[in-house]
């Protein structure tokens, strides 16, 4: 079935693939940049973004030179920014030991830091032309869908299965492209919901389809309840400047600069734990009342609480990890982007329009 499937997937690629920006070329750091980009993003939300960070960071050598501010800066409202810090830690190793230039091969690349299989396959084979799987989640799909595989394909024996399968699949003429038409596929017409059937080019050698219940394909662990967690933002003003700090290099949006506060220990009040926050910057605040309100969900948790202004009385140097922001370095900052949000509703920026309102 192997010869089958590409001599039916790749024809219909050449004529129905879309136009996208990073398929223009056979650079290995652009595809890379995409590859790690696109990842859990949908293609209409990150082509803006590849385009402006391939502009910042137009060679590998670029990136590997900048601060991780400066790239968390352009990562700023993708989301899960370890894939920047990664693809930055990337950059420097293959500064540092490969002279600079992507290595060729699947295993080289999987050797990369925070490089995944995925990622490797799909720079291998599109720019090195080495005969090996790229399976991300609409590959994994179309080839659950194909072949009837049970089981979560994810993770364990299942996974282990539609890899091997995935890798018997893949020709020696052209594997990029090959790679290329079975993402796309899974992408444009064999959706999670309401796949396009009719128009498939496999339609006639697809398990699934026959069976008449592809949608029953992939299968998957039920998702588990994503947790509340209760949440305050400290609001200090003075003179056009508000009060950032650097969250912590390690966790959720780790390395982005903030309000201060965050999430709240059990039986915590919010001026309690914000007291304590700013005490440990040197500054002494009284509350002053509610400055918005926060309703924010991440792939894994749920945000929920309030910022609340805060009227500062004294105040010391402040460590590296916080600053007085006016609005040159609002501009400039990595900013958790909900909170920038919040904060260019606020008078420092532009005039207050939208106190109270969630965010």
């Amino acid at each position: 079935m192997g010869d089958s499937i590409a001599e039916k997937l790749v024809p219909w690629y050449r004529a129905h693939r879309r136009d996208l920006a990073f398929r223009g070329t056979r650079d290995p750091y652009a595809i890379l940049v995409s590859e790690v980009l696109l990842q859990r993003t949908r293609v209409v939300s990150g082509l803006p973004y590849y385009g402006r960070f391939m502009a910042r960071f137009p060679a590998v050598s670029h990136l590997a030179a900048a601060s991780e501010e400066d790239v968390l800066k352009a990562w700023e409202g993708l989301g899960f920014y370890g894939r920047a810090r990664n693809l930055r830690r990337a950059a420097k190793a293959v500064v540092a030991d490969h002279g600079g230039s992507l290595p060729r091969t699947f295993a080289a690349l999987r050797d990369l830091p925070g490089v995944g299989d995925y990622t490797a396959g799909a720079v291998a084979s599109i720019a090195f032309g080495e005969r090996v799987p790229a399976v991300d989640g609409n590959a994994s799909r179309v080839l659950s869908r194909v072949f009837r595989l049970h089981g979560d394909p994810t993770r364990g024996a299942p996974r282990r299965r539609l890899v091997a399968i995935a890798a018997g699949l893949v020709p020696v003429a052209d594997p990029g492209t090959y790679n290329q038409a079975l993402m796309e596929l899974g992408s444009t017409v064999c959706r999670p919901q309401a796949p396009r059937c009719p128009t498939c080019p496999l339609r006639e050698l697809c398990g699934a389809y026959a069976d008449g219940d592809p949608e029953s394909y992939p299968e998957s662990r039920p998702r588990s309840r994503v947790p509340t967690e209760r949440v305050a933002f400290a609001l200090c003003e003075r003179e056009g400047e508000v009060l950032l700090v650097r969250r912590p290099a390690g966790g959720l949006l780790a390395g982005l600069w903030a309000l201060p506060g965050g999430e709240l220990g059990t039986g915590v009040s919010e001026e309690e734990s914000l007291r304590a926050v700013l005490r440990m910057l040197g500054l002494s605040a009284r509350f002053d009342g509610v400055a918005g309100s926060v309703a924010h969900t991440f792939s894994h948790r749920k945000w929920v609480g309030a910022v609340y202004s805060m009227k500062v009385a004294t105040s010391r140097p402040l460590p590296e990890d916080a600053v007085w922001a006016g609005p040159d370095e609002l501009r400039r900052l990595p900013l958790v982007p909900f909170h920038r949000r919040f904060l260019e509703g606020r008078s420092v920026t532009i005039p207050d329009t939208r106190r109270g309102e969630p965010f």
